[in-house]
Order: structure tokens, then sequence, then C-alpha cells
């Protein structure tokens, strides 16, 4: 039975791409596994390609472009000025190039959730691909986590593992990742949605009901 609209939780998805793991989101929340509402699509690039998706879902977008800020403090506030119009229950960043600051992350803490393309705390930043391939690590995955002021720290909520093949590229590699990604957060999703997701005192998750929040590609079982 479908969940009132009064009582689905509020997200705003903020991207800089096309949004893979944003459309992801959505539709997990068209198709009723979710029960939340994803009220608007954020970009800090005016030529991101999700945006142009999710207006065709019906869902507000905004372009809040870094390169017109001449600091990242104003950027967050413009930023989060254009989130605050939706009260939302929780923000989630989905392909979102750009560090915020501390006061931005303190503002929504323990409402801002990211995710990063690497098992945290192994391989923070960027090129996480490249870096798996150069360490030689036999497996390599996705986090999903609360953002906190320091890059990529975050109390982890769940975790994708998919293995690394000897022939891989950090392109190829790259793929494979997505591939779990696009059901990890989905599903992280709709246990925020479903209020199961609790930041304890010593800043480790708890998610009710749920015996495992690791997901692993078929080709480790």
């Amino acid at each position: 039975m479908p969940v009132p609209n009064f009582l689905r939780r509020r997200f705003v998805i903020l991207i800089s791409g096309q949004g893979s793991n944003m459309q992801a989101i959505v539709q997990a929340c068209q198709s009723e596994r979710c029960p939340a509402e994803v009220l608007a699509v954020i970009s800090s690039r005016p030529q991101s390609s999700g945006l142009d998706w999710a207006a065709d879902q019906g869902i507000a977008t905004h372009v809040v472009a870094h390169a017109e800020f001449a600091s990242r403090t104003a950027f967050d506030a413009t930023l989060a000025d254009v989130i605050d119009r939706y009260s939302p229950d929780y923000v989630l960043l989905a392909g979102f190039m750009r560090v915020l600051t501390p006061g931005f992350v303190e503002k929504y803490a323990g409402r801002l959730v990211n995710i990063h393309p690497s098992l945290l705390p192994a391989f923070p930043g960027m090129h996480t691909h490249a870096q798996a391939l150069a360490k030689g690590v036999q497996v390599h995955g996705c986090t999903v986590h609360f953002v906190t002021p320091v890059l990529d720290h975050g109390p982890i909520i769940a975790q994708g593992v998919v293995p690394v093949e000897q022939a891989d590229t950090p392109e190829s590699l790259a793929e494979r990742v997505l591939a779990i990604e696009h059901i990890v957060y989905p599903q992280v999703a709709t246990w925020l949605a479903e209020g199961r997701v609790h930041l304890m005192p010593d800043q480790r998750v708890q998610v009710d009901a749920i015996f495992s929040r690791l997901f692993v590609s078929e080709s480790l079982l």
C-alpha cells in the first residue's frame, strides 16, 4: 500500500554530472520501494545532464554554479538557501564534486549523506579506482556514509564490494563499482526513509532490523 505523501521522508539530492545514483534513488521512490519523495535536485554545474532527467520526472531542479562564487563559503551559503526552501529530512550527495565547508556540514549534521567510490577508509579523495589498482587490492567497492568535516571519513552506513580483475583498467573497475552503487545507495535511502538509520553517540551507525549492511557482487559469492 503506497505511503501517503505527508508521511514520506523528504530528500534533496545534490549532483554535478549525469546523476546516475540520483536516478536510481528516484526510481526506487517512484516504485514505492523507498517511502520518500525527492523534492529537488541541485547541481553545481549547469551542464549536468542529470538536471534534464530530473526535470522530466517532474522534480524541481536548480543550479548553484560553483564557478560563479568567489569562495567556498559564499557557494555553500547560497546552496544552503536553496536546500532550505524544501525543508528536507536528508540531503543526499550523489556525485556532487565539491568539498563542503565545515560550517555547511555542521548545519546538516546527521542529515547529510554521501556515496564514495571506494571501501573507506581506503582511498579517500579522487582517482579511487586508479589508487586501488596501483595498490593491488583484490576487492574494491563503494561506501555510503554520513558526511563530516573530515573529507571521506564519516560514519559508515553501508558498503558494496566488487572483485578487482587482473585485466582491469580504472574505467572497467569504475563501471563495476557504479553497478553496485546503484544497489547500495537506493537501499540506504530506503532505510533512511523508514527511520531505521541511527547515528550513535560513539559515531557508529546502527540500522534497525538489518542483519548485514554489506552488499557483495554476485561474482564474489
